[in-house]
């Protein structure tokens, strides 16, 4: 599969059938993560890989997004180690890399059969404070992830898209 077909097959994964990522799978992707560009690859980003059941008993209570997962990962920003913007006081490139690694993640482990989905639908202090992150990290995303379920379906939103005219101009 090229990476246009890889591309366009992924989808959020919203219904997973109960296994977690076996370990050989789970250390292919976050090689991919290691290798993900940031701002002068200062790599401000934090995984936690989540599989006891008590904290994926915690995540459900944060979020409703968990979906039957049985490994999710919390990105978290390192606010300390982001690059900063010396033009403009308070532009930091934080979000925009754990983004990116957040992506190569969601599109190696696609690649690898294992599903995913991006979920902002949580309280990022009360998790900071469920999971006593350290003071200086920011939780940006959560990512359940694992083999999705054989009536898995993307959302019927999935494949609509809008015209590239209408998302891309040029100047």
């Amino acid at each position: 599969m090229n990476f246009s077909e890889l591309a366009k097959s992924r989808y959020s994964v919203r219904k997973f059938d109960g296994r977690t990522v076996a370990p050989d799978t789970m250390q292919k992707i976050l090689e991919t993560a290691n290798v993900a560009p940031t701002g002068c690859n200062y790599q401000p980003y934090r995984i936690y890989v989540i599989e006891s059941p008590e904290k994926i008993d915690l995540l459900n209570k944060l979020s409703k997004c968990i979906f039957g997962a049985k490994t999710v990962l919390l990105f978290t920003l390192n606010k300390d180690e982001d690059w900063k913007n010396p033009l403009e006081t308070g532009v930091h490139s934080g979000i925009q890399d754990v983004s990116i690694v957040a992506t190569h993640v969601m599109l190696q482990a696609w690649e690898l059969g294992v599903g995913s989905c991006w979920v902002n639908y949580f309280s990022p202090s009360a998790l900071e404070k469920a999971f006593s992150l350290p003071e200086n990290e920011k939780a940006v995303l959560l990512m359940p992830m694992g083999c999705p379920a054989e009536d898995s379906e993307p959302l019927k939103l999935h494949a609509e898209c809008k015209e590239i005219s209408e998302t891309v101009k040029f100047m």
